[in-house]
């Protein structure tokens, strides 16, 4: 049976999920998780402490339990097909929508926006990893800043979970967009040598390679 710590712990994250961070009020996790309210201030001092340590509480077991499935990945349409698997069922239990209650939250509440950075940074990581082994042999490689991309990927998913609340089949176009990325890396990466060269020029003329510095770091 989960101590009185974890209970209060997941109550949260089904109050964020359910009510939304204006209705996680200390009453109201404590009746979630079928305490007394004074126990929330016993164990977490407050509030907000206590959604600072659910949000790393909820990160750390959700990123654990996807962590195998990261590392199996090969392909970009390999990570992009898991990444539809984790969106759906993070939103399906609730979880997508406690980080983004929590990521609102942070906005006007500084004490909870290092934990959110936090969660969030241990998907990335996870993402950012695979990421790197899945563009090591791409043409696109040296042009593309690999953990820019990875904090990218997770706020779009993130973002997706608000969106499709409102726009169910544009939330669906976005990741079928996604998709069709997949699917011109991979037309890059079967392309023979002589094409890949002329892709890489090509880039290299347009956008320079990515340790190329930036013209504002230029004029600094």
């Amino acid at each position: 049976m989960a101590d009185t710590r974890t209970k209060l712990l997941e109550a949260a994250l089904e109050t964020l999920s359910t009510s939304g961070i204006s209705g996680a009020s200390a009453r109201a996790i404590a009746a979630a998780a079928g305490v007394n309210q004074a126990l929330v201030f016993y164990h977490f001092g407050s509030v907000d402490q206590l959604l600072s340590a659910a949000c790393a509480h909820g990160s750390t077991r959700r990123v654990e339990r996807y962590r195998d499935r990261f590392a199996a990945v090969t392909t970009l349409r390999e990570l992009l097909d898991l990444g539809r698997e984790v969106h759906a069922e993070e939103a399906a239990e609730g979880n997508v929508a406690a980080l983004a209650q929590l990521l609102a939250g942070s906005q006007t509440d500084d004490k909870l926006a290092p934990a959110v950075v936090a969660g969030l940074n241990l998907w990335i990581a996870e993402v950012e990893q695979a990421l790197a082994r899945v563009l090591a042999n791409s043409p696109l490689a040296e042009f593309v800043d690999v953990a820019g991309l990875a904090k990218a990927t997770a706020a779009a998913f993130v973002g997706l979970e608000l969106y499709e609340g409102v726009d169910g089949d544009g939330a669906a176009q976005a990741l079928d967009a996604l998709e069709q990325l997949a699917v011109l890396v991979t037309a890059l990466e079967d392309m023979g040598p002589v094409a890949r060269r002329a892709v890489r020029a090509r880039l290299t003329r347009s956008i320079g390679p990515r340790s190329r510095s930036r013209p504002d770091q230029e004029n600094r």
